[in-house]
């Protein structure tokens, strides 16, 4: 198992697609805090760029990269290893190597410019948030053979998690903005593991009171230490989840 990992994480970190990603990111990460006058504002920018770019990296470099491995795993799978420790080698392997290049690429740049609980619980939630995408990218890729399905589904995951359910919740509170709701809203923001990450740092950045009523009910909730507890473990789960029913998936499928 262990060695297994070692081989995937050599061939992810000599990819120049993810050479490249952790390059973006630190000249991104750098020029964030190098062009504003405080590093909250810095914080704020780079925050953008992560919850925008990094899911989508992750989620899109994963799934190609299981199928351009299918001869590999189909190797793997002759051999006398389980299927358990070979899906499980594959999860470890690509999320690791992928937490490493945002590390580089962002981590230490927030590490430097704001050592502080802000810039840490940034990089939890960056790292977080590419361990999930990898986990939904390895369940993209067991749902379908086909490349292309595979890759339309990561993207579609991609366009629902960072676009199209921050408008339907803006559109629940235009429909239903009568009614009180907005306790509601914490619970909705469950179901978005970038909008949970994103309400933890801004919070921890102390701009609630600039996202109205509904800033105040989240800092209720998900400033407290409980809050803050649950919302990682809510993140941990969207982990979990979705790895876990690829790997039941991937136990009963016929290769």
């Amino acid at each position: 198992m262990n060695r297994i990992i070692k081989i995937i994480l050599l061939d992810i970190l000599k990819s120049k697609i993810v050479l490249a990603y952790t390059f973006i990111l630190a000249i991104l990460s750098w020029s964030s805090f190098a062009l504003e006058d405080n590093s909250a504002k810095g914080i704020l920018t780079i925050l953008n760029v992560i919850l925008f770019t990094v899911p989508l990296v992750s989620i899109l470099f994963a799934t190609i990269y299981l199928y351009n491995s299918s001869e590999f795993i189909e190797l793997l799978l002759s051999q006398p290893i389980k299927r358990r420790k070979i899906w499980i080698s594959l999860f470890l392997g690509l999320s690791i190597s992928m937490i490493i290049a945002f590390f580089v690429g962002a981590g230490i740049p927030l590490l430097v410019n704001s050592p502080d609980s802000v810039g840490i619980i940034m990089l939890l939630n960056g790292c977080l948030i590419t361990v999930i995408f990898t986990a939904l990218a390895f369940l993209s890729s067991i749902l379908t053979r086909d490349k292309a399905k595979g890759i339309g589904i990561a993207i579609m995951t991609w366009l629902f998690f960072a676009l199209l359910f921050d408008g339907l919740v803006l559109f629940l509170l235009f429909q239903f903005q009568d009614y009180p709701i907005e306790n509601a809203m914490v619970g909705i923001t469950a179901f978005s593991p970038i909008d949970l990450a994103r309400i933890q740092i801004l919070l921890h950045l102390d701009v609630s009171a600039m996202m109205g009523y509904t800033g105040a009910i989240f800092k209720d909730f998900f400033g407290t230490s409980t809050g803050l507890i649950v919302s990682f473990l809510l993140l941990s789960l969207w982990a979990i989840i979705p790895f876990f029913i690829s790997l039941r998936k991937f136990n009963n499928k016929d290769l």
